[in-house]
């Protein structure tokens, strides 16, 4: 049986991964002729990722999957003491970058290489992130809780409604920073060039 939260957890690691495939893209080609273009739009998808993985998707799964799982299957407990401390640094790390492009952006491009070496970084460790969670909690989570800790849990993750999933109606307050990352961020979480 899969849960409504397992499916959840995967089509948002789904669009994140989409969104960090779409940074890197933007890192490799730069600025370019459009500057204002690539700094809007890196900006929106910087706030994306701070918005609602770190916002809405981690707390979810520190509070309520990740300490039934260590308790049941104490396998996991390593794994999970190192997703708990990339959640911690996480949120950290995406408000450091947030700093770092506008520091390029206003300041030039003495600031290019710390943001653009800091953005490969996170994308590296925000991937082998949720491949850690996919490979070794989720298998261990669908073994060992029950229907009840499953009932919070879904619950608790059906509130999520990440547009970029493509599976739930915008937000209207967030319609702006959707509409600017999906007409302008490169494929595959955009339609643009940026």
């Amino acid at each position: 049986m899969i849960h409504s939260s397992i499916q959840i957890i995967h089509d948002e690691h789904t669009a994140l991964a989409s969104m960090l495939r779409s940074i890197g893209m933007m890192l490799d080609r730069g600025p370019g002729a459009n500057p204002q273009t690539f700094f809007e739009v890196m900006r929106a998808m910087l706030f994306y990722i701070d918005e609602f993985p770190e916002q809405r998707h981690h707390p979810k799964e520190t509070e309520l999957l990740f300490p039934p799982v260590a308790r049941l299957a104490p396998e996991t407990r390593t794994a999970i003491e190192q997703l708990g401390q990339d959640h911690a640094h996480g949120e950290v790390a995406v408000r450091e970058l947030q700093h770092q492009l506008l520091a390029w952006e206003l300041l030039g491009e003495t600031r290019r290489a710390v943001f653009e070496n800091a953005a490969r970084r996170y994308l590296s460790f925000y991937m082998t992130h949720m491949r850690l969670e996919e490979t070794v909690v989720l298998p261990a989570a669908l073994r060992v809780l029950s229907a009840e800790d499953w009932s919070v849990i879904d619950a608790a993750f059906e509130t999520n409604c990440d547009p970029l999933t493509g599976k739930y109606p915008r937000d209207p307050i967030y319609d702006r920073l959707f509409t600017q990352i999906v007409t302008q961020a490169p494929a595959p979480i955009g339609l643009g060039e940026a």
